[in-house]
């Protein structure tokens, strides 16, 4: 397909999604923004988490070490 049809094609699709709004289904839509499902607390979240948190004395953060910085020779 050469280039005039590909616009062609774009074209006639932009027009009918601008023009020809396909019905919407507002009850579903209002169903999934609404949230069906309660989100869960700030807390409930750092509870679920707390073992991922614990300090792990073994290893060593690159923060913690104040020559991480690669040093090049001159």
């Amino acid at each position: 397909m050469g280039r005039g049809r590909a616009k062609a094609k774009q074209t006639k699709v932009a027009r009918e999604l601008k023009y020809h709004s396909p019905n919407t289904d507002l009850a579903a839509l209002q169903r999934e923004l609404g949230g069906a499902a309660a989100a869960k607390s700030d807390e409930q979240l750092d509870d679920e988490y707390d073992e991922y948190d614990a300090d792990d004395d073994d290893s060593e953060d690159a923060d913690d070490d104040p020559n991480w910085a690669i040093r090049r020779s001159r």
